[in-house]
């Protein structure tokens, strides 16, 4: 039986702010991430969303608790192979790739989990794996342009094709997406959606973890959710009960309405309500 992808258990993450004061960034937190799985992580701006994707990604260690990824302990392990395991798509990636790269040699580089190009490593059916994750994101006509002149909601469909060829091609144990929907007008936003609904549908094994501050940008293959406010979960568990209004409105401190259309999740507060809440 497959481990859990993540286990997080009495976790707590403690910073230092510039001024010399403690930061509790995380605090409290139990989350499970079965395989197969597909989680939005919701929350306002400093929750700790980022924190916790971090945390998920090997890329920090908790200040105590324990943290598991994918079987291994966090602070047990290489993280270098840890991380060649996990697809992660976020801004840093994005700014770390050469702006003169193709499309298809930005792919490529999610072969071995890096930013440069390994030619020595690479093999023909590197190549088709490149192909098959262009068109599974409907981003092949994007192959043969430059990254520097992809429009942002292009790059991110690339972003995500070469988190899908990780692991040499046979794709990543683990997928992580930090706010991939960012910046993105709404024609960009939907054809994300659609790709990241896609790549659910073809790797339905593939547990999954989205950080967003939109509903609006949850994909309808999503199972899970978490809700982080403050550092602390206000909820998690099956979508269908944690994307309510309750629940919503009590993470976002906002007496909000949710509602959910052809799989699509919708949040609003009346413009009378706005008085209601301190907002500065």
């Amino acid at each position: 039986m497959a481990p859990d992808a993540l286990r997080l258990r009495d976790v707590l993450v403690r910073r230092h702010g510039r001024d010399g004061r403690p930061l509790l960034l995380l605090d409290g937190i139990d989350w499970t991430v079965a395989p197969g799985e597909q989680w939005v992580v919701l929350g306002p701006n400093g929750a700790g969303k980022s924190t916790l994707l971090r945390l998920a990604g090997g890329g920090m260690q908790p200040t105590s608790g324990r943290v598991e990824v994918l079987g291994a302990r966090v602070g047990g392990v290489d993280l270098r192979d840890l991380r060649e395991r996990i697809g992660l798509v976020d801004a840093a990636t994005a700014r770390a790739l050469r702006p003169s790269l193709s499309g298809h040699e930005v792919v490529l580089t999610g072969i071995f989990g890096s930013i440069a190009l390994q030619p020595r490593r690479l093999r023909p059916e590197h190549d088709e794996h490149v192909r098959a994750a262009l068109a599974l994101v409907g981003a092949e006509p994007l192959a043969i342009r430059r990254y520097e002149d992809c429009s942002q909601g292009e790059r991110q469909r690339l972003l995500l094709a070469r988190a899908l060829v990780g692991r040499g091609g046979t794709g990543p144990e683990l997928l992580l997406l930090d706010e991939p929907a960012a910046g993105l007008d709404l024609p960009s936003r939907e054809r994300l959606v659609g790709a990241l609904a896609a790549s659910a549908a073809a790797r339905p094994d593939l547990p999954t973890v989205t950080v967003t501050h939109h509903l609006e940008e949850i994909p309808p293959t999503t199972t899970h959710a978490l809700l982080l406010r403050g550092g602390r979960i206000v909820a998690a568990g099956p979508v269908g009960e944690v994307l309510r209004s309750e629940p919503v409105g009590a993470c976002f401190g906002l007496p909000v309405a949710v509602d959910r259309t052809d799989g699509r999740w919708r949040a609003h507060v009346a413009v009378d309500a706005w008085h209601l809440t301190d907002h500065a």
